[in-house]
């Protein structure tokens, strides 16, 4: 019993697989902000671009 208490102590199989996972999860929040960002800065432009196209006629 103390071996395999010991050897599951010892095991860093779990935390390899967390830490991936957690990385993996910071990666997409990055990439998911930075969509929305970039999606909000390209439609307040596109709105603006629209209002300026429609006052000049």
């Amino acid at each position: 019993m103390k071996s395999l208490f010991t050897r599951f102590v010892r095991s860093e199989d779990g935390a390899t697989a967390i830490e991936y996972g957690l990385i993996t999860a910071l990666i997409s929040a990055v990439i998911i902000g930075g969509g929305l960002t970039l999606g909000n800065a390209l439609n307040g432009t596109l709105s603006s671009t629209a209002e300026h196209l429609q006052n000049s006629q």
